[in-house]
């Protein structure tokens, strides 16, 4: 142990400190000056992403490339609320205050856990006994003398609890909770906000994000910020502009009264000191299909910079116009300080699902490398006005493939070659940016290609980012949805599969066997109740969003379908009803929209371009680790990181994989990442990409990891996927060996 480790582990006592800075306390100061802002190490993972810049960085040295290969299980967090036959994980990646973790489960509990033996301290059930689920990234910690404070939201309500005990706090909203659907656009009695990433902690405020609906009549993904001590809404940011607000004349004179989207779902940044609060939004709805939203569509698809006391807008910058792919941006910015020509510049550096890393000037929005605007393919689809140019940044390169050819088609064999080809042959594709079309379109990095809600981690003393890269093209079919007539005579059954085919399919193949990671359906009605089901429908969980307003009116329709009950009876089409439901809910708000035109869905939504055998079209590398140098927008290197073995051929480099999750990165010269399919929890070396520790997991990955310090040690935890055994998933928690 060296001196500097022994001087860090003695920091945990007042009365130790005392004798530390008699002894040598130039060496403290200095020690403790390194930990930038967290001079406390008991919290050094105290925000979402360790900071509220999202740097998913730590200053800890307690392990480090010397000693990784000791790191060993220190304890197991098992909540044990987990529903039997449930498939997703936890996406929690959990804070750490004063020696205690907060986390929270797949199925939505809070849970504080004492942080150096994984014990439970108590635990908080926002649904009162009921299902609960849907994914949850982490918590939000405030404190103001001994008022400590969790806030966090869970369905369509913001909880305040009491840090401590994990009770309501009282006089937060009404008995605790704030309802989230209120100061929404339309009746909130006929809306759904869930939340799925945490809010972030500006002096009294918690400013907060959303996500909503994807289709037709979704809410718009107003920025809004919260009073913590009372739970009033303090003030709002209209991502959709209302009239006379800026971007307004980039949407149709109405927009904002039908049009969704456009909302921060991924979480946000914080620059403190100048208080400025960063968002990074998704797109607008339709994200496909756009012929009622003609324009550029702010602040769709944008970096937002916003007074963080007013929510006024300071600047913003649009990374795609018009959006038709369902390119979010993911992931918060992250806040980094880089040498630009000689230059200290404060920067944002914005990862995407294209795999482009924005770099903009922090005050300005300025980019630090030249962005250039370039023409990209009209659409060919009745109605819509694709825009002609997207900007394209000049550096750093992008980080996952964003052009294929023949060539980069896989060659599994002869014959599935041949079909992969003649596929190609059979849909549009001319490069980045082709819009989606009646036939079919290649998207490729794809909506769940580039980076993901994981985003990226940044080392503040290097200006070096490290983002994971995902390489996964997908298809889009556009098909004209029209009001119609119930078919006479058609079966709850028939309905049923028509809903299932829309919806479903592209995630659990239309066969219902499931493509990885989703489940098969295939005897679904031996492993849960009918009850079960649609609350699972109508709830979601882990990737899957509700799906609420489609099944409403239609849950014998879906349980005949899925149970294989080929009963009589007949109803409307359930995406037709909900557009419906939608427009009336509108209309009760004073919002309706006088809009008859044809609408477009993507009935192939989030399908993978694969082979007959649901193998990737493309040769490897699927999946990979970048590290970028943003001072320059060099690469420093890239790695494969995932692997399918019975997909690599022998002597090949490992294949690389899709995640959702995303890399941290430690001043002890590591950098940990999870997240892939083969349930493996890896290290590599920060400077050199090269793979220095890896441990098998008893399930997938399924968050982002943490690292903190904690009575004299340093931990990693990562949250962990359930099984058939275990469904509630795990937290585990790793330290070096004694």
């Amino acid at each position: 142990m060296n001196i500097m480790t022994k001087i860090f582990s003695l920091v945990c006592t007042k009365k130790s400190i005392y004798y530390i800075k008699r002894a040598c306390g130039i060496c403290l100061v200095m020690y403790l000056a390194s930990c930038q802002n967290h001079p406390d190490q008991a919290r050094s993972w105290s925000v979402y992403k360790a900071d509220a810049a999202s740097s998913s960085y730590s200053p800890l040295t307690q392990i480090n490339k010397e000693n990784v290969t000791k790191l060993k299980v220190a304890w197991t967090f098992h909540p044990g609320d987990g529903v039997e036959n449930s498939w997703h994980g936890p996406e929690c990646n959990p804070i750490i205050i004063d020696d205690v973790m907060y986390a929270t489960s797949a199925r939505h509990r809070v849970y504080a856990i004492e942080a150096s033996t994984g014990k439970q301290i108590w635990s908080f059930d926002p649904f009162d006994g009921g299902p609960g689920g849907g994914a949850n990234r982490a918590v939000t910690y405030w404190q103001d003398g001994q008022d400590k404070r969790i806030l966090f939201t869970a369905g369509n309500h913001l909880f305040a609890l009491d840090a401590k005990t994990g009770k309501p706090i009282p006089s937060f909203g009404e008995q605790g909770k704030v309802d989230l659907n209120i100061g929404m656009r339309d009746d909130p009695n006929s809306i759904r906000i869930v939340p799925t990433s945490p809010g972030i902690v500006y002096k009294d405020l918690l400013i907060l994000g959303t996500e909503v609906s994807e289709l037709y009549g979704a809410q718009p993904g107003y920025e809004r910020a919260y009073n913590i001590r009372t739970g009033k809404l303090e003030w709002t940011f209209h991502t959709i502009p209302h009239p006379g607000e800026t971007g307004y004349d980039t949407w149709p004179a109405d927009a904002w009264k039908y049009v969704g989207g456009a909302n921060d779902w991924g979480g946000m940044s914080l620059d403190e000191k100048r208080g400025i609060v960063y968002l990074a939004t998704g797109s607008p709805t339709y994200d496909s299909y756009g012929a009622d939203r003609h324009g550029k569509n702010l602040f769709g698809n944008s970096i937002v910079a916003l007074d963080a006391n007013t929510g006024k807008l300071i600047w913003y910058y649009q990374t795609i116009h018009h959006d038709l792919w369902d390119f979010d941006l993911p992931a918060p910015p992250n806040l980094v300080t880089i040498t630009h020509d000689g230059q200290k510049i404060d920067a944002v550096a914005q990862v995407s699902k294209v795999g482009f890393v924005y770099v903009l000037n922090r005050e300005t929005g300025e980019p630090i490398f030249p962005i250039e605007e370039r023409k990209v393919p009209a659409s060919d689809v009745p109605g819509e006005q694709a825009w002609p140019t997207q900007p394209f940044p000049t550096k750093p390169a992008p980080f996952s493939r964003q052009w294929m050819t023949e060539d980069d088609l896989a060659n599994y064999s002869p014959g599935a070659h041949d079909s992969l080809v003649q596929q190609f042959k059979s849909f549009r594709y001319e490069g980045l940016f082709t819009p989606p079309s009646v036939g079919g379109t290649i998207s490729l990095p794809s909506t769940t290609g580039g980076s993901e809600w994981g985003g990226a981690a940044v080392d503040p003393t290097s200006g070096v980012l490290y983002v994971k890269g995902n390489e996964s093209p997908e298809i889009i079919t556009l098909q004209k949805i029209e009001p119609e007539a119930h078919k006479a005579g058609q079966s709850d059954y028939m309905e049923g599969k028509g809903l299932y085919d829309v919806y479903c399919a592209s995630c659990h193949g239309g066969d219902r066997k499931g493509i990885d990671p989703y489940p098969s359906l295939i005897g679904l009605k031996d492993r849960l109740s009918k009850e079960a089901v649609l609350k699972q429908i109508r709830e979601g969980g882990g990737k899957m969003p509700s799906f609420a307003t489609i099944l409403k009116g239609h849950e014998k329709a879906f349980i005949d379908f899925l149970f294989e009950l080929k009963g009589k009876g007949g109803r409307q089409s359930g995406f037709i009803k909900e557009i419906q439901q939608n427009e009336i809910a509108q209309k009760k708000s004073g919002n309706g929209t006088t809009d008859t035109g044809a609408r477009y869905l993507n009935v192939t939504a989030y399908r993978q371009f694969v082979d007959a055998q649901h193998r990737p079209a493309i040769k490897p590398p699927w999946g990979t680790l970048n590290a970028i140098d943003l001072n320059t927008g060099e690469y420093l290197w890239k790695v494969p990181v995932g692997n399918i073995a019975e997909l690599q051929k022998p002597g090949d480099p490992p294949t690389g994989a899709g995640s959702s999750a995303g890399p941290i990165v430690t001043a002890g010269g590591l950098v940990f990442f999870g997240g892939t399919r083969e349930n493996v929890l890896r290290a590599y070396d920060k400077d050199s990409g090269k793979l220095i520790w890896e441990t098998r997991l008893p399930g997938r990955g399924s968050a982002t990891p943490c690292t903190y310090w904690s009575h004299g040690k340093q931990y990693l935890a990562i949250s962990v996927e359930g099984s058939k055994e275990d469904p509630g998933g795990s937290i585990i928690a790793f330290a070096l060996g004694e």
